[in-house]
């Protein structure tokens, strides 16, 4: 951040342009059911109402997380526990759309834009049950790393057969 911002003094470099103004304003639009390949449901629990009344941001990042490892560990047969390959997030960011609540019963949807050597980008989209539009979408980058060494490595077979059913062209039905 300039200095001047920081000071509170404004220069004529730091005044934002109306390009930049509109750039930032531009919004993504929720995305589509029917553009992901899989889905689980979600549990809304009391303690993810913030005081605002409504699902706090950062609990969409722990569905973000639950429902990737979910496909990974009963599609893909990841070991948490005792498997070589550990999946480490690079990477991810979330698009709001509506708000949602407890005991609002959800649905995390997930797709693979992006599929690597030892990387994998993941979209996931969070719908209200049975609700066409998302709430939320969200991107989520794993690189996979020995569990031992951190180094990465290529993305097991299981996985990678896995990850390849839910592929999609990067921004399909977005």
């Amino acid at each position: 951040m300039p200095t001047s911002i920081a000071l509170g003094c404004r220069e004529a470099k730091d005044v934002p342009t109306r390009a930049m103004m509109a750039a930032m304003s531009t919004r993504p639009s929720p995305s589509l059911r029917v553009a992901y390949r899989w889905h689980v449901p979600i549990t809304t629990r009391w303690m993810d109402n913030d005081v605002y009344g409504h699902v706090n941001n950062v609990v969409y990042y722990a569905f973000f997380d639950t429902v990737i490892n979910r496909y990974l560990i009963d599609v893909g047969g990841l070991d948490i526990h005792r498997g070589d390959a550990i999946g480490l997030c690079v990477a991810s960011g979330c698009s709001y759309h509506a708000p949602v609540a407890y005991p609002d019963a959800l649905e995390g949807h997930l797709r693979v834009v992006h599929l690597g050597t030892s990387s994998v980008r993941y979209e996931v989209g969070i719908f209200r049950a049975g609700d066409e539009r998302s709430v939320a979408d969200g991107h989520f980058t794993h690189v996979f790393v020995g569990r031992t060494d951190r180094k990465p490595m290529p993305i097991p077979t299981s996985m990678r057969e896995a990850l390849s059913r839910i592929a999609v062209a990067t921004g399909a039905g977005a």
